[in-house]
């Protein structure tokens, strides 16, 4: 209520002000992917042009029949590095929602010795780069035989520590009463989890999908992957694109490839999250 009365004491300028600030900041942050997408539709006469033109002039889908050509002669199918994209992203995605989820539970819900020195670690996990642990995720991947395989990535995906301390934050403002009457109505740990704290938890775990699916769609494998049957769609096109200038309007498709489904994921939810957030304040 507090929020509507502000809404109705807001004069028409301000709320005039506002909107139109909004609206450029909008439009602003839109125009890097504006952009991209008319540069995969522009000949290659219009992307070496300078000044550089924002907007295509002469719209074609060349650049898109030399990427479908070019990835035809690879020995390994496109379809290949599509499925170990898939593969990675979804396992690396989802495992770490659920792993996070239920190492918080037990933080987040009971006391017990340790809790809080483990809790402690996680934050310190967070204050280093993924460049400084490198080195140690290689040797421990290469300790597990996990090297040139796709475990090299998912597993440590998993491990994620901003899920974890996301998710423990989130599940602390689930009132207590509201378990302890689950369990006076004889429900288990395990329905406990799935049916009550998951679903009031959902504006957390959709955040975590919308940080760590980009992550994982963008990997091209790095230092844990070799085989070429087992690279994933972003090598394979950083490939393509490595060609030099010539391969300039194919780097342009594959830029926008990329870049369309976490777009289209975020898209879907993103009005999932700001709908749970609006409406998870919960008191006991």
């Amino acid at each position: 209520m507090r929020i509507f009365k502000k809404r109705l004491n807001r004069s028409m300028p301000v709320t005039i002000l506002l909107f139109l600030f909004l609206a450029l900041v909008g439009v602003f942050m839109a125009l890097p992917l504006v952009y991209a997408v008319n540069n995969a539709f522009k000949p290659l006469d219009e992307l070496f042009i300078f000044p550089p033109r924002f907007f295509v002039r002469n719209p074609t889908l060349d650049n898109f029949y030399d990427l479908a050509s070019v990835m035809s002669d690879s020995w390994v199918p496109m379809s290949r590095y599509f499925f170990n994209t898939i593969l990675i992203t979804v396992f690396g995605t989802g495992g770490h929602i659920i792993l996070a989820s239920m190492a918080a539970y037990p933080l987040a819900k009971y006391k017990f010795p340790g809790s809080k020195g483990i809790f402690q670690i996680v934050v310190l996990a967070l204050m280093f780069s993924p460049h400084v642990t490198a080195i140690p995720n290689f040797m421990v991947m290469s300790g597990l035989g996990w090297i040139d395989s796709h475990l090299s990535i998912i597993i440590p995906a998993m491990a994620f520590p901003l899920g974890l301390f996301l998710m423990k934050q989130f599940m602390e403002q689930i009132p207590d009463p509201m378990l302890e009457a689950a369990k006076i109505d004889g429900a288990s740990e395990f329905r406990i989890f799935w049916q009550i704290v998951m679903p009031n938890v959902k504006p957390a775990w959709l955040t975590l999908l919308i940080l760590q699916f980009p992550i994982l769609w963008g990997t091209d494998g790095g230092t844990f992957v070799y085989s070429e049957e087992l690279k994933t769609l972003n090598y394979a096109l950083q490939q393509i694109t490595n060609a030099g200038i010539a391969r300039a309007g194919v780097g342009a498709a594959v830029a926008l490839i990329l870049m369309t489904v976490p777009i289209g994921m975020f898209i879907l939810s993103q009005s999932n999250v700001i709908e749970t957030m609006s409406s998870s304040g919960m008191k006991d």
